[in-house]
């Protein structure tokens, strides 16, 4: 094994605020615990955590590294002693609780997996946050089943481009919202039955037209606000609501007297903050089911941009403007 250097490249958040505050640095390279493994990065995945972080509204969680970044994909370049499945030189990508925009990144070893098959870095890093988030919220909390239909908001967004594929793959109807005719036309491309720009259609009236007036089975949303009321109105006798962002912010009036009516369920989640061993049990899940669909060609990630490590704040600027997909970073 090659000796490690002591010191690597990587991005800091230098005061809460815009894209402009992050910044190269020199930091550390991490060493591994005893179930984790150090990931040389090959590319990282930027997402709107990271930029909730930069703003200071989102801290990391105790023990995590201060270093925004949420997926890296490279190779191992070192093992934790209580470390089995992963050895030097296994290609594997991560979901991490931080520290993915730098070199070196200390990844738990159950958050890991191989790259699927003729996937490259690129490709395998723009995985691991989407995919797990939507494998949770969706189909575990939401228990998406076969036949039902998925409403999902944000349909051209890292998440939103992943749901729309993993539903339709697992045999769902899928109604997709976006906000131009253009966004619209790629959530179709991917796979939506039904596309709808919320600036001059009803989502409402959409969603119960494509499902002969039942509504939404399971709706993802990362809006919140005014689309609180409004998914009590979309979603079907029995159907839940599957809060993961407030884009429209957190706090709204609602009429709760749908949500009685229709038995309806309203939940949410965040992933960061949980532990190593539900992680874990996501990515045994992902494995099974999933990726042999990506391996297959059936999925696959959309990637609007690739950045060099020190253009992340042009990075966190084409994030929080207009793109569809996944904005990237390799070292």
């Amino acid at each position: 094994m090659a000796e490690l250097p002591a010191e690597m490249t990587a991005v800091e958040i230098t005061a809460p605020g815009g894209p402009e505050v992050l910044k190269p640095t020199r930091r550390p390279v991490p060493v591994p615990r005893p179930r984790e493994i150090l990931v040389r990065v090959e590319a990282a995945g930027v997402n709107r955590p990271d930029a909730l972080q930069r703003a200071g509204a989102y801290p990391p969680p105790p023990g995590a590294s201060d270093i925004p970044g949420l997926e890296v994909a490279g190779t191992v370049v070192a093992a934790g002693a209580e470390v089995a499945r992963w050895a030097v030189g296994d290609r594997v990508t991560a979901l991490v609780s931080g520290g993915g925009y730098a070199e070196y990144c200390a990844v738990d070893a159950g958050s890991a997996l191989s790259w699927p098959a003729g996937y490259d870095a690129v490709r395998a890093a723009a995985l691991p946050e989407t995919f797990f988030t939507v494998w949770s919220n969706v189909f575990d909390r939401g228990g998406l089943k076969p036949g039902e239909a998925l409403l999902v908001h944000g349909g051209t967004s890292g998440i939103g481009t992943v749901a729309i594929q993993l539903a339709k793959a697992f045999g769902a109807t899928v109604v997709a919202t976006a906000g131009t005719a253009e966004k619209c036309q790629v959530c179709r491309d991917l796979g939506a039955d039904v596309a709808v720009n919320y600036r001059d259609e009803d989502f409402v009236a959409a969603t119960k037209a494509a499902t002969g007036g039942r509504g939404a089975d399971v709706i993802l949303d990362m809006v919140g606000g005014d689309y609180v009321g409004r998914n009590y109105e979309a979603a079907a006798v029995e159907g839940r609501i599957v809060q993961i962002a407030f884009l429209r912010g957190s706090k709204t009036t609602v009429d709760f007297t749908r949500l009685m009516l229709k038995r309806l369920v309203h939940t949410g989640s965040t992933l960061r903050a949980r532990d190593t061993a539900f992680k874990a049990g996501l990515a045994a899940a992902l494995e099974d089911k999933v990726w042999p669909l990506l391996a297959a060609g059936r999925l696959a990630p959309v990637i609007d941009a690739v950045l060099p490590l020190a253009d992340a704040a042009r990075a966190h600027a084409l994030l929080e403007a207009d793109h569809v997909g996944k904005i990237m970073l390799t070292p």
